[in-house]
């Protein structure tokens, strides 16, 4: 996967397509990331000794890593390049180039 927690990105398909937001967890067996504020879902809760009443609440749904796209200065891109330094990495990206019609 090309994406980590933190990452700020952009959804390409989907009831959200077009909004962005910041990954707060991954799913690696199953390529899926968890989106702050993305693909919100309302999920049932049955009643318990805590919460004697149940409730609906809105939680957010994992989507596909492919529907996704990495942002940086507020524009999508393409590649994301990595060089490894001997103190660090760095993560260097390409920007999208616009076809000149």
């Amino acid at each position: 996967m090309k994406v980590k927690v933190g990452d700020n990105v952009k959804v390409l398909a989907g009831k959200d397509k077009g909004k962005t937001g910041r990954i707060i967890k991954t799913l690696i067996k199953e390529n899926k990331v968890v989106v702050e504020g993305i693909n919100i879902v309302k999920k049932h809760i049955k009643p318990n000794r805590m919460n004697e009443v149940g409730s609906i609440v809105e939680v957010e749904a994992p989507i596909h890593v492919s529907n996704v796209k990495v942002i940086t200065e507020e524009k999508a891109t393409k590649k994301a390049e990595t060089k490894k330094t001997e103190t660090k990495t760095t993560k260097k990206s390409k920007k999208t180039e616009e076809k000149a019609s």
